[in-house]
């Protein structure tokens, strides 16, 4: 019969080797429905046990302690318990039962928010990502979690990090929806709009049988994004856009459609009357902030517009034209631009003018054949890798079975020079 004393010998006695752990492994699973019903007695095991030696057993205890109702006054020590062993455990065994280590992680998660503390959860969410991880490649069931967290705290930078990754493997459809979203909003906070733009492309495009309430939210921030980033909006959807997002995304953001159109006109004061005829509606999406942005990008695409057709012009004649309240307006808008190298420019203080400028860039410095290298690099392994794909598809018997039935409904002899559709 199991007895707490018994499972604590057990697990000290099998984590020498590999071999032992896989005895244990298969003796934990049979202990597992003794350790929830003792859950409530297992805090002080965990001080018996190494983290780091003891990791699988340390694992098995601590889900088993975190499957009962949390008491607020135990909630800080669990909290700090969880991001030690989160910290000092060893990747190697907690990845024999990652589904206890996500459990452990994702109720970590709650209760740094239930304590209005999530500060805390951002860099061990991110240790437990690495450790789970088999490789960069791989989205975890984490990777949401740790995302929201980081918007939660305004840690865009940190959260950034880990979107660079080109993700191949995902086991659920759903963290890849929250994923791409979250993190497009992480590139929003860092002003990344270039990767937001990919990535809440991703969630609009992803293959989907019913509309989901992530899909319309990034929907909107798509839009949103467009204007900022690119200065313009289209309503058509990619060839590949399932035909539900396709049918039903619009009906559910006329409010965000009429920024766009009101946009395209490149006169701010139709955008101005737009935005606060549905300011309510932005209020309540969260969205306000970002519609302001939007606002803000109309001024600089009109100055842009300035420097195809004049060398200089005056800042009275730019805030005139581009509709701002005054010359120092006009200054403080054209001085941003530069800095943020979205025009070149010089700014006469004397007189108040502006010459604009030709890009200096000769694409010739070191940096920057670094970076084109660089980019080639990216683009081989990319290419390489879906290939690779590709070909495993290719031999994959769901997928020829599939293939099988599709030919079956057509005479390729009526269809020649026309690919077939594959709803896959």
């Amino acid at each position: 019969m199991d007895s707490i004393e018994s499972v604590v010998a057990q697990i000290q006695g099998l984590s020498s080797n590999s071999q032992d752990i896989a005895q244990l492994h298969s003796f934990l699973k049979q202990s597992d429905e003794f350790l929830r019903a003792e859950s409530t007695r297992l805090a002080p095991v965990l001080v018996q046990l190494d983290l780091v030696k003891h990791s699988l057993g340390y694992l098995y205890v601590l889900d088993a302690c975190m499957c009962a109702p949390i008491p607020k006054e135990q909630s800080h020590e669990l909290v700090s318990t969880v991001a030690t062993f989160i910290n000092g455990c060893a990747a190697d065994q907690i990845r024999l039962a990652p589904e206890k280590f996500i459990s452990i992680c994702k109720r970590f998660k709650e209760q740094v928010i239930l304590l209005e503390a999530p500060i805390r959860g951002v860099a061990p969410m991110l240790t437990a990502i690495q450790k789970l991880q088999l490789s960069t490649e791989q989205l975890t069931t984490l990777h949401p979690d740790f995302l929201l967290l980081c918007l939660l705290t305004k840690c865009y930078k940190i959260g950034f990090s880990i979107l660079g990754d080109d993700i191949f493997e995902i086991d659920q459809p759903k963290d890849f929806f929250l994923y791409c979203y979250y993190g497009g909003m992480i590139c929003i906070g860092q002003k990344q709009f270039r990767k937001a733009l990919e990535l809440l492309q991703n969630v609009v495009t992803a293959p989907m049988s019913t509309l989901n309430a992530i899909a319309v939210e990034a929907y909107k921030k798509y839009i949103l994004v467009s204007l900022i980033h690119l200065g313009q909006f289209s309503t058509s959807f990619p060839k590949y856009t399932s035909s539900v997002a396709q049918r039903n995304l619009k009906n559910y953001s006329q409010a965000y459609l009429e920024l766009a159109n009101s946009y395209s006109t490149g006169k701010i004061s139709e955008l101005e009357t737009c935005v606060q005829t549905h300011k309510d509606k932005y209020q309540s999406d969260n969205n306000l902030g970002i519609v302001q942005q939007v606002v803000s990008s109309m001024y600089k695409r009109n100055i842009q517009r300035l420097t195809q057709t004049y060398l200089t012009l005056s800042l009275q004649d730019i805030a005139i034209t581009v509709q701002l309240s005054s010359p120092k307006e006009a200054e403080m808008h054209v001085l941003q631009m530069i800095e943020d190298g979205e025009i070149y420019a010089n700014i006469n203080q004397k007189d108040g003018m502006v010459r604009f400028l030709e890009d200096p860039e000769q694409y010739k410095t070191c940096e920057m054949i670094e970076h084109i290298d660089s980019s080639i690099q990216r683009i081989m392994m990319l290419s390489k890798k879906l290939n690779d794909m590709d070909e495993r598809m290719s031999y994959d018997p769901s997928y020829l079975a599939k293939v099988g039935k599709e030919k079956q409904r057509f005479d390729f002899d009526d269809f020649e020079g026309v690919a077939p559709k594959f709803n896959l």
